[in-house]
């Protein structure tokens, strides 16, 4: 084995080397300049103003050589330009690089801009990592370790001797020992692996404002990850609360921002600022990204929805678990009886489990302006609260079903150009919603309203 791996190590540092020799860039006032490949030479030339990030990348091997993977990002969402990716870097030059393609950053304006200053905005504490087993991935991976051990079992015709065998020490059914064995595995192994995943992914996270006009998310353990996004870019943040961790009081914060990577795994982890970490520490480092540290935005009181709201989500809720349990009563008549005490059975336990959702569906409800912000919650397995500036506000979508029609409910969808393109404020009542549509953009909705009764608004002089 040991020969094996030095052999790819060697093919590795050939590669790098081959790499680094046929690869050659150079920046101008206006263009980003890199010539590459040997039978097929290929040279890109970026202008300068339209590079959005230039993230670093060190994985164990990189960083024993002092080198790392530098990729330069347009916020393209097509064609070859997206990304532009050189390596091996050396440290040292590919930190200076990302200081000259960057230097175009702009300091954002508005409130606080002045009195915010630079310097470290956020760090992780190791007490976070209790979070990490709350992940979905959790019994996920617990599941697939579970399995995994099974199936390896019955290759070797193991599994049912294994089973009975314990079974029979601890005085428990075969059937019963599977399952509490899978239980086991979905809570040990699973929780260990999102707490080795988590460690490695964030661990030395620092989130800094620094002195060009960046926002700088540093993290990693073995393989080192730093990511810049230009403040001027920066649109608002999102406090996220997936299920588990909200109800450990955790939530993460995403920045809402143009120009992201353009793959979608590269955008989810390039706009991830602050890892799951409790609910006022989210608010709070929100407030500090959007320099309103007095009052974050996040935080704000919101109009709640009418009753009519909570009704539609019982009602999708009930409906959910009527159509699964149909489907095993059906298949209960047709095939075997045993089918249909499954079905009453998971009745117990899914109706009083949808109503709960639903009902924390309805208070997540929410939204209101505050200062240079449109604030909307929404969600319950993932509970999302967006602080989007106003000025991001491209544009108004209107929804309104039949059903939304007759509870007297709209849901109204600012379009930006920024993070995921869209942000809903889902059955709120129709005249707060074309109101709250109104007053966040004034004049972009109001001459597509026919007959609407919407207050009259009395502009400033000039």
């Amino acid at each position: 084995m040991l020969p094996g791996f030095v052999v790819a190590v060697a093919a590795g540092a050939a590669s790098g080397e081959w790499m680094w020799r046929v690869t050659s860039y150079h920046v101008d006032p206006e263009r980003f300049h890199v010539n590459t490949g040997v039978v097929f030479r290929k040279r890109l030339a970026l202008r300068r103003e339209r590079i959005r990030s230039v993230d670093l990348t060190a994985d164990p091997v990189l960083r024993m050589l002092g080198v790392v993977t530098v990729r330069v990002g347009t916020g393209e969402h097509a064609g070859t330009e997206g990304t532009v990716t050189l390596w091996p870097v050396r440290q040292e030059s590919a930190d200076a690089l990302r200081g000259t393609l960057l230097a175009h950053a702009a300091r954002p304006d508005g409130p606080g801009a002045e009195d915010a200053g630079d310097g470290m905005l956020a760090r992780v504490d190791r007490r976070w990592i209790r979070f990490a087993p709350l992940s979905f991935l959790s019994p996920t991976l617990g599941g697939a370790a579970a399995g995994g051990t099974l199936q390896v079992a019955d290759w070797f015709g193991m599994q049912v001797r294994v089973v009975e065998t314990v079974g029979s020490w601890f005085g428990v059914a075969p059937a019963l020992l599977v399952s509490a064995a899978l239980a086991v595995g979905l809570l040990l192994v699973g929780g260990v692996a999102t707490v080795a995943i988590w460690v490695e992914y964030w661990w030395n996270h620092t989130l800094d404002r620094r002195p060009d006009g960046t926002l700088q998310v540093q993290r990693g353990l073995l393989t080192t990850r730093s990511i810049s996004l230009e403040e001027s870019r920066l649109r608002g943040v999102e406090v996220v609360e997936p299920l588990a961790a909200r109800l450990a009081g955790g939530a993460r914060v995403d920045a809402v921002a143009t120009g992201l990577a353009t793959s979608e795994e590269d955008k989810t982890d390039s706009r991830t600022l602050l890892p799951v970490a409790p609910k006022e520490v989210a608010d709070r480092v929100a407030a500090d990204v959007l320099r309103e540290p007095s009052t974050p935005p996040t935080a704000a009181q919101l109009t709640p929805h009418p009753p009519a709201a909570r009704g539609r989500r019982l009602r999708r809720a009930f409906g959910t678990v009527l159509a699964a349990e149909a489907v095993l009563v059906v298949l209960g008549l047709l095939l075997t009886p045993v089918l249909l005490h499954v079905a009453w059975i998971s009745a117990l336990v899914l109706v009083p489990l949808a109503v709960l959702l639903a009902l924390d569906a309805y208070r997540a409800l929410g939204h209101t302006l505050t200062g240079i912000y449109l604030v909307a919650r929404s969600g319950t397995v993932r509970r999302a609260t967006v602080a989007l500036q106003r000025r991001a506000v491209v544009g108004w979508t209107v929804r309104q079903s039949v059903l939304q029609r007759r509870a007297g409910l709209i849901t109204v969808v600012a379009t930006t150009a920024a993070g995921r393109g869209a942000y809903a404020v889902r059955d709120a009542a129709q005249q707060d919603g074309l109101t709250l549509a109104d007053a966040a953009v004034p004049g972009l909705l109001r001459p597509f309203l026919v007959g609407a009764d919407l207050p009259e608004r009395v502009l400033p002089p000039g």
